[in-house]
């Protein structure tokens, strides 16, 4: 009987831990990444950054600290350029950046 508890317990913290793992499990990083193509996000962030667009998440200055931050500043990206994006596809974009770049658990 108590070993069947522990085990249970266990289970159950394995499971919460891992679903916290990632804060965008439930999207796509592959539609995240071709999404950020076809809207040219690299240009301006190429333009931006002096040629090297990957800079612009990889910079120890930068304004992204948390995958929450993550999601504003995609969306702050989509209002200011215009993108043609879909609201559920801005969460796609930030689990392909966070998977490149960020790499944020929570």
């Amino acid at each position: 009987m108590r070993m069947t508890a522990l085990l249970t317990t266990v289970v159950v913290l394995f499971i919460a831990t891992a679903a916290h793992a990632d804060p965008f499990a439930k999207a796509d990083p592959k539609a995240g990444r071709n999404l950020l193509n076809e809207a040219n996000c690299n240009a301006c962030h190429a333009q931006r950054m002096g040629g090297d667009a990957s800079r612009m998440y990889t910079r120890p200055e930068r304004k992204v600290r948390d995958a929450q931050g993550l999601l504003k500043m995609v969306q702050f990206c989509v209002d200011r350029t215009g993108a043609t994006v879909f609201p559920e596809d801005v969460v796609h974009m930030a689990a392909y950046l966070n998977q490149q770049f960020y790499k944020f658990e929570k």
